[in-house]
């Protein structure tokens, strides 16, 4: 580890030493539009206030160039009579990659002629207007700010208040004592499946992203009460947005990292049009080493690589077609037929696991612009997702057999379109239907006394469509409201679920609000619980169509009721407070008879979700708590960010008894912030930090005696989740230098999870059925990740 931190630092000194004081400079240009009706804006002033002499105007597609900017941080100011001023400020401009911003601008509800009223919005205003509770936006650049982030959108939402995490091994969110199944991702628009790799079916996270943080732009991130076009989720929704390649030069990038070693591209595909691309690969950089053979034998090595692009087409007028495409391959292989017998988790037996996953969103969109305030959205996607596993089991690695093996594969056809109308002012109306349709495909058996047992072999289709409105109405400067209704249902079973929502604001003076939000919202089922098997009692063994059959087909969807209150201050310049109380009621959760302290709403957090059949819709919980955030943005080099959150998160099973859910940690403290300052006139600095405090997430117990008795693994329902595991305490730390040179960028960041080496428990493990003993797995321990990243051109 010294010898890292010395090579990193040397390498910081000398770059530092070799930097020359002449001045390196960049382009930054864009578009700036109607934030309702995102028609471009021609005469729009475009000013980097600390830069003298350079102020443009947009030409009428409401374009601008401001040439010869300096590298550095810049601020940026767009003015417009008739809207509100808008300050983008720290604008991170580098000499090897031109600055592209999108400026959207709110237009005056009150129209002061000849005017220019100042209008700073808050940083964490969320891009859609439609949410007026539990929502903020976040750029991109704090993926990469904030410590222990490892340029991990959903690592980075874990800093916001009512998020707690499992653990740095994962990146599962969960929402104010939610399970993480309830999220719903959206990129671009498209709801998309898990995007991790090694991530299972039915949850939400993994161990490391499919997601490129290269590639997305600022993005809005929801915990409650979230708009009507969000839907079949109960928990949030992360909608990302995945920008534009540059139009206007070709542009390049390498890095390696946590997350892979990474080669990117992006331009125009002719200079005489306005199409561009944008493309990114990454490989395993674990993988890599270890086929240079630079990694010693009986080393676990996760194997992925992914790959990610955009198309931008621009067509006549302000209409345009895109395409994105993201996918990604896992593997890894736990092979304790390498090992000397000692070390087998089992003392009677070896285990050889293999598990495979595969992932592929491939999406189509069409914007079309019926006129200067109506435009409509088309898009069709296919979304695909296996995932494999295969568990040999051997007393000598001589008689190697088959124990349990599953291939699950669902596919996901998508076709949607809205049309979004700007009526005036104060009126935007969003109108949309969605039609998904399911192909889906289970198979799995165990072996049991010789004989594999069947557990699912299903093939099916299902079809859901879904429909959804909602209004914007701004009465005056103090008053916002939103109104909606989604409604969606499975043909499949009948399930059918309308769904209204509610939003206001009232903006109690220029720096202060008060907001409240009310939605319901449905989920289905992970889609395995619908085919899941029952064993016939009548029969003493399983293996023919007769003996056994499915009692989930009929699951109806989750449902949830969110209440929400804020008020949100903004105490002086670049520093507010913000609070939340929120209850959330959960109804129609499958629970289980013959089991009844089990809930799905506990599951979701881990590698495989366990399906249980006979399940039916009568559980129930409940999840309220308080939320403070208390923030300043990034200015005058430095920001911090203190988040906590105080809350309960309860369930109900088959019997009613009201118990913990396994995510009912009950607290979470963080605190964050970070410096930079400039080295010379091309090169800076930084250091970040982030601690982390919470209550540790609760276990369902193992009963001793009786897995002893029965030579299988029991659990101890009667306590289920009674217990937690000790606190979560962790701190990272990043220390980075960008440094900019005539054509190209380079940066550097040393990145140190868990720095004071906190062993944090991650639940009970594994027992050894023999001997009772419980083997606990721990959190990763202190661990230095160097990144590196050049972009040139």
């Amino acid at each position: 580890m010294a010898k890292i931190v010395f090579s990193f630092f040397l390498i910081v000194f000398y770059s530092c030493i070799l930097s020359a004081q002449n001045v390196y400079r960049q382009t930054i240009r864009g578009i700036v539009i109607d934030k309702q009706s995102q028609q471009p804006l021609s005469g729009a002033n475009v000013v980097v206030t600390d830069v003298p002499g350079l102020i443009v105007s947009t030409d009428s597609m409401g374009e601008f160039h401001i040439y010869d900017v300096p590298v550095g941080r810049q601020n940026i100011k767009v003015s417009f009579v008739g809207y509100y001023s808008y300050n983008a400020n720290n604008v991170l401009v580098y000499s090897g990659k031109e600055v592209v911003l999108r400026i959207e601008l709110e237009e005056q509800v009150n129209k002061l002629e000849e005017i220019v009223v100042s209008y700073k919005v808050p940083k964490d205003k969320p891009l859609n207007e439609m949410a007026m509770v539990s929502a903020r936006a976040f750029s991109i650049e704090e993926t990469n700010r904030y410590a222990g982030s490892l340029g991990d959108p959903a690592r980075m939402a874990m800093n916001y208040a009512g998020v707690m995490s499992t653990g740095a091994m994962r990146n599962d969110i969960i929402i104010r004592g939610n399970s993480p199944m309830g999220l719903l991702w959206r990129l671009d628009g498209v709801e998309i499946s898990n995007p991790n790799h090694f991530g299972s079916m039915g949850s939400t996270g993994g161990p490391v992203t499919i997601l490129n943080n290269n590639l997305l732009t600022n993005s809005d991130f929801y915990t409650g009460a979230f708009p009507a076009e969000f839907g079949n989720a109960i928990s949030g929704a992360f909608d990302l947005k995945m920008r534009a390649g540059n139009n206007e030069r070709r542009e390049y990038w390498l890095q390696t990292g946590w997350n892979g070693f990474e080669l990117g591209a992006e331009g125009p595909f002719s200079k005489n049009h306005k199409a561009s691309y944008l493309f990114t690969y990454r490989y395993s950089y674990l993988d890599l080493m270890d086929k240079l053979n630079m990694i010693g034998k009986n080393v676990l090595i996760p194997q992925y690589q992914d790959l990610t692009f955009k198309i931008d087409v621009p067509l006549n007028g302000n209409d345009k077609l895109s395409a994105f495409g993201i996918g990604g391959i896992s593997r890894l292989d736990d092979l304790e037929s390498r090992l000397d017998k000692n070390y087998w988790l089992y003392k009677n037996h070896g285990q050889d696991l293999v598990t495979k996953s595969k992932i592929g969103v491939a999406a189509l969109s069409y914007l079309h612009f019926l006129n200067n305030k109506t435009r409509i959205i088309t898009s069709a996607s296919v979304n695909f997702h296996e995932n494999t596993n295969e568990i040999d089991t051997f007393a000598n690695v001589n008689n190697k057999a088959n124990w349990y093996g599953a291939d699950y594969i669902e596919n996901k056809y998508s076709f949607s379109t809205k049309i979004i109308t700007k009526l005036d002012a104060k009126n935007t109306t969003n109108v949309g239907v969605i039609f998904d349709y399911y192909d889906v495909n289970y198979n799995d058996s165990v072996s049991v006394n010789d004989r594999y047992i069947e557990l699912t072999n299903s093939s099916a289709n299902m079809l859901m469509p879904r429909v959804y409105t909602q209004w914007l109405h701004i009465f005056n400067e103090k008053w916002i409201i939103t109104s909606g209704l989604y409604s969606q249902y499975l043909i499949f079973n009948n399930s059918f679920s309308i769904e209204p929502r509610f939003g206001l604001k009232w903006k109690v003076s220029a720096n202060k609000s008060v907001s409240l939000g009310y939605g319901l919202h449905s989920q289905i089922n992970p889609k395995l619980f619908y085919f899941t098997k029952t064993q016939n009692p009548d029969t003493a063994s399983w293996g023919t169509s007769n003996e056994n059959f499915t009692t989930n087909k009929n699951l109806g969807f989750m449902k949830s009721h969110h209440f929400v209150v804020g008020y949100d201050q903004l105490i002086a310049e670049n520093l507010r407070i913000k609070f939340e109380g929120y209850y959330q009621y959960l109804f129609n959760i499958p629970v289980k008879k013959t089991l009844p302290a089990y809930s799905v709403i506990n599951s979701g957090d881990d590698y495989y979700i366990s399906p249980y059949d006979s399940l039916v819709n009568k559980g129930s919980g409940r999840n309220y708590g308080l939320e403070l955030t208390f923030e300043k943005f990034f200015a005058r080099n430095y920001y911090f960010l203190v988040t906590t959150s105080l809350f309960e998160s309860k369930y109900r099973g088959y019997d009613k008894i009201e118990r913990n859910t396994a995510f009912n940690g009950n607290y979470v403290i963080n605190l964050l912030g970070g410096y930079e300052f400039k080295v010379g006139a091309k090169s800076s600095l930084y250091c970040n930090v982030k601690s982390t405090f919470a209550g540790g997430k609760r276990v369902l117990p193992f009963d001793v005696p009786s897995t002893i008795a029965n030579g299988i693994e029991k659990y101890d329902w009667n306590n289920a989740y009674e217990h937690r595991n000790s606190d979560y305490k962790c701190i990272d730390l990043s220390l980075g230098l960008r440094k900019n040179f005539p054509k190209f960028s380079m940066e550097y960041t040393l990145m140190i999870q868990n720095l004071t080496n906190q062993h944090n428990v991650i639940g009970e493990g594994t027992i050894n059925v023999k001997t009772g003993k419980i083997k606990r797995t721990y959190q990763v321990g202190f661990l230095p990740i160097i990144n590196w990243k050049v972009m040139f051109k």
